[in-house]
């Protein structure tokens, strides 16, 4: 008997997972979920991208085929100055979802970042408003914290956002108070080494770009009497629209990702900056952390970090054990 002849399948051009695929509203995203624990603690925070190396670590998988061997892996350095709190956010439930109840901004705010915001010209009183707040419609409170990137030389406007607490609400609210006390937030106090985290950012803008590159549809044959970097067909003869499944031309990049369950290797402030510095970003001027493998977005990009909202089991939840740090010159 010969052999049958399957039906033939082919995959979509372009993966759907993502759509529609447009511009991301300002430079960096915003966290639509948090991560759900009893422990009081912040579950975020927010750096800059400054670039890429590789670290030689002992691997202490014992299901690797690398087990109890040294393995060089690709790492990213995500420079994190500390945060400044500038206020309290608290949340109320409503039948339309999650809705901000009332902002208790600190008194001793900052020009530097006041240009960026329209504040009011007097402050009200921080203990009076609290005091003024009905903690029975409060779900959720989130800290307001704004960067401070004239710390380590980037000519950039301070970037304000919120940052989740978790436990419960009374709890949260005194561990609040402790953080508007201490005025900054070293990324030490909220990340450590062998953590699981997620980074949301927004990617390398391409512009617009046509269906041969955006989706990876095949070429069509030289000898075809259609153009070469189209799509064969855009649908059925009988339809009278075009399905948005259909690969075309559009926006490419600039979008809001979350790139999930990055392995925090190393927490610190010790100088790691390679030889002439990272190419495009310069030199580490403060604590920063380093993640295994790649994170979107170009250098000197803002990006959030959160603790993982689904951490994967597989990763080990311990500090690595790393030999070498590659410093060489990346020009």
């Amino acid at each position: 008997m010969g052999h049958r002849k399957g039906k033939a399948k082919r995959p979509r051009r372009g993966s759907m997972q993502y759509w529609p695929r447009v511009r991301a509203r300002r430079i960096f995203p915003r966290v639509k979920s948090w991560p759900n624990t009893d422990e009081t603690k912040l579950l975020g925070f927010g750096g800059y991208k400054a670039g890429m190396t590789h670290i030689t670590y002992i691997d202490t998988k014992k299901t690797s085929p690398t087990y109890n061997q040294e393995v060089t892996i690709p790492v990213t350095v995500i420079e994190t100055p500390p945060l400044r709190v500038l206020g309290l956010r608290f949340i109320t439930k409503t039948p339309y979802g999650k809705k901000v109840l009332k902002d208790v901004l600190v008194q001793d705010i900052s020009k530097y970042v006041s240009r960026t915001l329209n504040l009011p010209k007097k402050q009200k009183d921080f203990n009076k408003e609290l005091e003024s707040i009905n903690m029975d419609d409060v779900s959720d409170i989130r800290l307001l914290v704004y960067t401070q990137p004239h710390l380590i030389n980037l000519k950039k406007k301070p970037e304000v956002f919120e940052i989740a607490i978790g436990g419960d609400k009374e709890k949260a609210l005194e561990y609040a108070k402790e953080l508007v006390k201490k005025k900054e937030i070293k990324v030490q106090d909220v990340i450590k080494p062998g953590e699981q985290i997620d980074i949301l950012a927004v990617t390398k803008g391409k512009g617009t770009q046509g269906s041969i590159k955006r989706f990876g549809v095949k070429l069509e044959s030289k000898k075809s009497d259609r153009p070469r970097r189209r799509v064969a067909t855009l649908g059925p003869e009988g339809q009278a629209k075009v399905m948005h499944t259909v690969p075309q031309f559009g926006q490419m990049g600039f979008h809001s990702r979350c790139d999930y369950n990055k392995w925090v290797l190393m927490v610190g402030s010790d100088d790691i900056t390679p030889d002439g510095g990272f190419v495009n970003y310069g030199v580490l001027h403060g604590d920063y952390i380093v993640v295994k493998g790649s994170i979107p977005g170009p250098k000197k990009r803002f990006v959030r970090i959160r603790h993982a909202i689904r951490p994967n089991p597989k990763i080990p939840n311990q500090v690595p054990d790393i030999k070498y740090i590659h410093r060489g010159s990346q020009q």
